[in-house]
């Protein structure tokens, strides 16, 4: 029986956000392009992009969106240009994160996006704001401070994240800075509970993990550790997160870091996002290095298409493989920022 493009939509909203809703929703929007039915796949992309964005595929969330943007500068007047801004936030906040993207394009979707916004009206304070988290991404930290005290000073409007949002990544730089007790300081609104969304406090809690740590503030990063993880367990979307809980348990309970692993590993196995891929990888040698030394005895729960390809799954075996990924990724990400951030990164932590 033929499948109509209704029939479809109606599937995907009977299933839970996830890589199943998603496959059916480019089918559907497969559909409507073979039907030459614009608006259709228009409506198909739309619930692909929020739903590939939160749920660990943003490459196809990048696809999805330029075909999007591409129907709305040939016919403006069809589309919700409010919608579109919006969503290009999402967009420009993981472009970076694809090695092979070359720096032009990506500067090039950042001012096409400031152009946009000013000629809708919109203050700078956003693009201000995605132009510092773009040069953290590039590894330029001091270039991302100095954006950070143009964008807090820039006007809010209806395209800015949200306040938590917007204060965690103030954290975060903080923190990318090694400026321990600036990013505490920053996160006291977080904390307090003053300041909250959908992922705030999550990616706060574990942002602060090692911080807390190097200040010697144990029994509070345990305590933010516990909260934290309970609440970015098991979400391919937050792997980064996940990866910061694997680096403290490495450091406080490796044995629950082992566990962590195991329980996300497979994610990764299809994770379409190389740099919460590498950050994963790094975290995963890191803990593994570590048990090796220690002549720890651990025999790692693995899924079975990682067994099908990988004979030698002793631990020295595993450290070498995830270690190996991490450098590669991180070399990546240097050979088209012109630095080497991500390496020297990597190697310090690396360092047992």
């Amino acid at each position: 029986m033929k499948m109509e493009f209704e029939d479809l939509m109606n599937q995907a909203y009977a299933l839970p956000s996830g890589a199943a809703q998603l496959e059916v929703l480019e089918a559907a929007a497969r559909l409507a392009d073979a039907e030459g039915d614009i608006d259709n796949g228009f409506d198909a992309r739309h619930h692909i992009v929020r739903t590939a964005c939160f749920h660990g595929f943003p490459l196809k969330a990048i696809i999805a969106f330029s075909w999007q943007l591409g129907q709305y500068d040939h016919s403006p007047e069809e589309y919700n240009g409010s919608t579109l801004l919006w969503r290009y936030k999402w967009i420009v906040s993981i472009i970076s994160h694809f090695a092979e993207i070359p720096m032009s394009q990506i500067q090039e979707l950042l001012e096409d996006l400031g152009r946009r916004y000013k000629e809708h009206g919109y203050s700078n304070r956003t693009y201000l704001y995605f132009r510092s988290r773009l040069s953290v991404d590039l590894g330029r930290l001091d270039e991302a401070k100095d954006y950070l005290q143009q964008f807090i000073k820039a006007e809010r409007d209806h395209m800015s994240d949200c306040i938590a949002c917007e204060q965690h990544y103030i954290v975060w730089l903080y923190s990318r800075l090694g400026e321990d007790e600036q990013a505490l300081k920053a996160a006291e609104p977080i904390l307090s509970g003053k300041m909250q969304c959908t992922e705030v406090p999550h990616i706060t809690l574990a942002e602060l993990l090692l911080p807390m740590q190097r200040l010697n503030l144990h029994e509070e990063a345990k305590k933010a550790h516990t909260k934290g993880y309970r609440l970015v367990k098991g979400k391919r979307d937050l792997l980064e997160s996940v990866a910061q809980h694997i680096e403290y348990l490495t450091l406080t309970q490796p044995v629950k870091a082992v566990e962590a692993v195991e329980l996300h590993l497979p994610f990764i196995l299809d994770h379409e996002n190389p740099y919460e891929m590498m950050l994963f990888h790094l975290s995963t040698a890191q803990l593994l290095k570590k048990l090796v030394q220690e002549g720890r005895q651990v025999q790692l729960r693995l899924p079975a298409s990682f067994l099908a390809a990988h004979e030698d799954t002793s631990l020295p075996a595993l450290a070498a493989h995830f270690e190996s990924l991490a450098l590669a990724a991180a070399q990546r990400y240097d050979a088209r920022n012109g630095n080497d951030y991500y390496s020297s990164k990597a190697a310090d932590k690396l360092l047992v």
